[in-house]
């Protein structure tokens, strides 16, 4: 091996190791202490449907593995619904789950001097925590999707977790009865699998197939169906191979990966989320990616997938469609992705995409024909301006007119502001501020699913903004901004905002502004005090003192 991993754990030089009598007990025989040893990181729980089925497919990973020369060992690692836990105090723990996910991927696997990683995960924070630790680590990795969930069905209607939460509004507006409620709730998921839409795990997926770093096809598999499986044992067997050949993340985590990531998720349409995970993911590896990278690619690459949560179709649809790689093909042939990106197999991205078609198949509506886009430009804008000095991130697919100037409304909590929506405080023009609510301040950066669901289940999608420090669920849609750094927690200027004054939300300028004098912003500046923070010891407590902005991907180990 390259850095001789396995020797520190099977043998100490010429030595025989006591190592290995321990080894023996976990089920080494003679005969296996020549293989590479194989971290196979487990992200199986019943917390949620995402992870749910993933314990079948660690199984089938561990079989293959061994049939492929190596040892491998499995370990767990945790993971928090964030539809569970939505709405909820519960919710701060989510961004700090990828944190402690890349933790202990981590410690296994250098505690116990493994030679690569196959990582299996389902909810949101699974794919970024274990990138993040693929990263750190630089040991051969490959990671597994547990796979979508198949769409629900009501009334002639597919639906996800997202129908339920604009449900919700519907019914507080007096569009729907409870009957139709419950019905929507009980039919939403109908098993296991990650939210189906290109929410925020299948827009993760997608990007790590695009950069390389899963197998092609394998991010809009559904959890249920057998390829999965099939997906799953045949990654076991191009690790073991990449291990033999010393492929790493390094070589395969470049510029160009991170480029061709950002080229399909803007084409997919995918999800807010992506912008924090990708930045820090590039922080860990060394590469240089700002927020200013992903307006650059916005700018020339159209959404040609029409994909919930703003259009028709889920990820299942997609992958009839042709999946990932026929919008990496159509990607390709225009000069807006990288061919000569390496992937885990060995291969290049234009080797992978070698046999497929140019165009999509004309008999689906899922993939547009390049001259027929959803969207001319990408859906995800970067806002600056002196509300977000730092940058913020807007979400504009499914927005008539991405421009607004307004009132604003103040609140200090996702909770004040989703009693206030659900009250119909909120009216046509308003522009909603949720503050101290980011990394810092929140702790945690929750997502702002209830209160955007709410707004567009009450039908004001296109007339109220909303502006937060927190994050979005990927389910969201609307005239929404995130991500505003500086954070109101450091003394941002999204702290100073008052009840009433004006903003200007303004995706065609990439501005986002509190159209208030310089002269009043200092005098409020100077009267503004640091809140006490609301934890300080436990996992928290810890995240709050380590985090860094979310301009910089809201990372813990960034000063380290």
């Amino acid at each position: 091996m390259a850095d001789n991993r396995r020797s520190k754990v099977v043998t100490q030089g010429h030595q025989r190791s006591p190592n290995r009598a321990m080894l023996r007990a976990v089920g080494f025989g003679d005969g296996d202490f020549t293989k590479p040893i194989v971290g196979l990181a487990n992200g199986y729980s019943t917390i949620t449907p995402c992870n749910m089925g993933i314990n079948t497919l660690a199984q089938r990973a561990e079989a293959a593995l061994k049939q492929a020369g190596s040892m491998p060992q499995m370990f767990g690692t945790i993971t928090i619904s964030d539809g569970i836990s939505m709405g909820t105090e519960g919710m701060k723990y989510s961004l700090v789950s990828r944190e402690v996910i890349a933790d202990s991927i981590e410690t296994a696997c250098n505690g116990q001097s493994m030679d690569g990683v196959l990582a299996i995960g389902g909810c949101d924070k699974n794919m970024p925590g274990a990138m993040i630790a693929m990263a750190r680590m630089n040991i051969p990795a490959i990671f597994v999707y547990g796979g979508t969930i198949k769409p629900g069905h009501y009334n002639g209607q597919d639906l996800t977790v997202v129908s339920a939460f604009e449900a919700v509004g519907q019914y507080s507006a007096g569009k729907i009865d409870e009957e139709e409620l419950t019905a929507i709730e009980k039919n939403a998921c109908p098993g296991a699998g990650s939210c189906g839409g290109m929410f925020t795990a299948n827009t993760m997926s997608s990007a790590f197939e695009a950069m390389g770093m899963s197998l092609p096809y394998s991010s809009t598999m559904a959890a249920e169906d057998e390829e999965k499986a099939e997906s799953t044992e045949k990654s076991a067997f191009v690790l073991v191979e990449a291990i033999r050949q010393q492929i790493l993340p390094s070589q395969i985590l470049t510029r160009k990966a991170f480029e061709n990531a950002i080229s399909v998720i803007m084409a997919i349409g995918g999800s807010t989320n992506a912008v924090l995970h990708l930045l820090a993911i590039a922080n860990t590896i060394g590469v240089e990616l700002t927020l200013d990278d992903f307006e650059t690619i916005r700018k020339r690459v159209p959404v040609f997938c029409d994909l919930k949560p703003s259009g028709r179709y889920v990820a299942t649809d997609l992958h009839q469609a042709g999946g990932i790689p026929q919008v990496m093909k159509m990607l390709l042939v225009n000069n807006l992705l990288h061919g000569d990106a390496l992937t885990i197999s060995g291969q290049t991205i234009a080797e992978v995409l070698a046999d497929i078609p140019d165009t999509p198949k004309p008999d689906q509506n899922v993939i547009r024909p390049w001259d027929k886009p959803m969207y001319q430009e990408g859906h995800l804008a970067i806002l600056k301006g002196n509300l977000a000095t730092e940058g913020a991130v807007a979400k504009i697919s499914g927005v008539k007119n991405p421009q607004i100037t307004g009132p604003a409304r103040v609140f200090e909590s996702e909770e004040e502001c989703l009693a206030a929506i659900l009250d119909k405080k909120i009216k046509p023009g308003d522009i909603i501020v949720v503050r101290y609510e980011g990394p810092k301040g929140g702790p945690g950066m929750r997502e702002m699913l209830a209160p955007t669901s709410a707004i567009i289940g009450a039908g004001l999608g296109d007339s109220v903004g909303l502006i937060t420090d927190g994050r979005f669920s990927g389910g969201t849609y609307g005239m929404v901004v995130g991500h505003v750094a500086p954070e109101a927690a450091v003394g941002g200027t999204i702290a100073l905002v008052e009840e009433g004054d004006s903003i200007t939300i303004d995706a065609h300028q990439k501005l986002l502004q509190l159209n208030v004098s310089e002269e009043e912003l200092n005098k409020r500046k100077a009267n503004w005090q640091p809140r006490s923070p609301k934890y300080s010891r436990g996992v928290l407590g810890k995240y709050a003192k380590l985090v860094s902005s979310s301009s910089l991907g809201a990372l813990t180990d960034l000063d380290c």
